[in-house]
């Protein structure tokens, strides 16, 4: 509960440094977003607890808002031990990650391994993060644990890769859209 309560205030202070954007003179302009936007730990909870595979992966992101000059998503995702790692490079969107329960070793930089362009018509590209590739594994890189409560921030253009999960882990992603590629929802 003290994790969900942590995501709720982080998606909260995410949400009042975005709603202006400032001008050469250092005043805020309004952005396009009318009011805050809310996702709930009920909801984040709710897709937690559906079935592994729900959200693995090709789980659209919860919300995407109009923050007035970019777009920003919130997803959540649930990775078991077992499955099948995938190494991602998002051109065009940095994710920032919030690990909510579980451990285990992220790899960014380095090199994609059999890395191929996504289908532009794709789920993981309309709905998810954005136009980018996917890949076996990384060669190189970095490689660090991380864990519940942790944050890791992935700019546009790193590949990045769970090398190894310890049981399972979940985490809430935001997603830092400046070229719009996501549709508001």
């Amino acid at each position: 509960m003290r994790a969900m309560q942590s995501v709720v205030a982080f998606l909260f202070v995410f949400s009042t440094a975005t709603s202006g954007i400032g001008d050469a003179q250092g005043t805020t302009v309004p952005s396009e977003a009318v009011s805050a936007i809310d996702v709930s730990a009920a909801e984040i909870q709710s897709i937690l607890t559906r079935a592994p595979q729900a959200t693995l992966n090709g789980q659209p992101n919860i919300r995407v808002a109009d923050v007035g000059g970019y777009n920003v998503a919130i997803g959540v995702l649930h990775r078991p031990e077992k499955a099948v790692g995938v190494a991602a490079q998002h051109f065009k969107v940095t994710e920032v990650y919030h690990i909510i329960d579980g451990a285990g070793t992220l790899v960014t930089g380095g090199t994609m391994v059999n890395a191929k362009m996504r289908p532009p018509d794709s789920l993981a590209v309309t709905q998810e993060d954005g136009p980018g590739a996917s890949g076996t594994a990384i060669e190189g890189g970095k490689s660090r644990r991380i864990k519940a409560g942790d944050v890791v921030i992935i700019p546009a253009g790193v590949p990045h890769w769970f090398s190894n999960i310890e049981g399972s882990i979940s985490y809430l992603v935001v997603r830092v859209d400046p070229s719009r590629v996501l549709a508001p929802k």
